[in-house]
């Protein structure tokens, strides 16, 4: 009973009858050990006679060009730091989600130009020309991108004023007499 209630040791492998230890900081060991920068991705290198990969983003009337290197992980929205240019801490993520889904967090140097829009509208811009960029190099994360979501433009865009009206849903107040 008391064999059963004990914790599983780690199984050491025999070679040729030796018992060998198995240290849990081998290249083997599972990756949850590790911190996340460790078990991060290499960027491939880039075809020859290209510098950048481009990738353009849009959403709602904001207009993203992103472009991509391998490199240290500088990441510039429009020459500013993505934490100076975007303060709210739901549109920083959003802008390096695509980087954080292919564990490429600091292996790619970022510089995204936006125009037009709101603060999340450009966040969501950058985050699909950042999509598209990274899905042209490394094409095996294009599957995790379409999942999530980066890979889609969403369409959803504001409805027009019709005359007559004051705004576009919006009605003058109706008096029956």
């Amino acid at each position: 009973m008391a064999e059963a209630e004990q914790e599983p040791q780690q199984e050491t492998p025999e070679v040729e009858g030796a018992a060998v230890a198995v240290d849990p900081s081998t290249p083997d060991a599972p990756a949850k050990d590790k911190a996340p920068e460790e078990t991060g991705r290499l960027a491939p290198a880039l075809p020859e006679g290209q510098h950048y990969i481009w990738g353009t983003g849009r959403r709602k009337s904001s207009v993203a060009r992103v472009r991509i290197r391998p490199g240290s992980g500088k990441i510039l929205i429009n020459k500013r730091e993505v934490e100076d240019y975007f303060r709210a801490e739901k549109d920083q993520r959003s802008a390096i989600a695509p980087l954080e889904t292919a564990r490429m967090r600091k292996s790619w140097d970022v510089w995204a130009n936006v125009n037009g829009g709101g603060i999340t509208g450009q966040a969501d811009a950058v985050k699909l020309g950042l999509a598209r960029a990274i899905s042209k190099v490394v094409p095996d994360v294009e599957h995790d991108f379409r999942n999530k979501g980066y890979l889609t433009r969403d369409a959803r865009m504001k409805e027009r004023k019709k005359p007559g009206q004051p705004g576009a849903r919006k009605r003058f107040q109706f008096s029956k007499r």
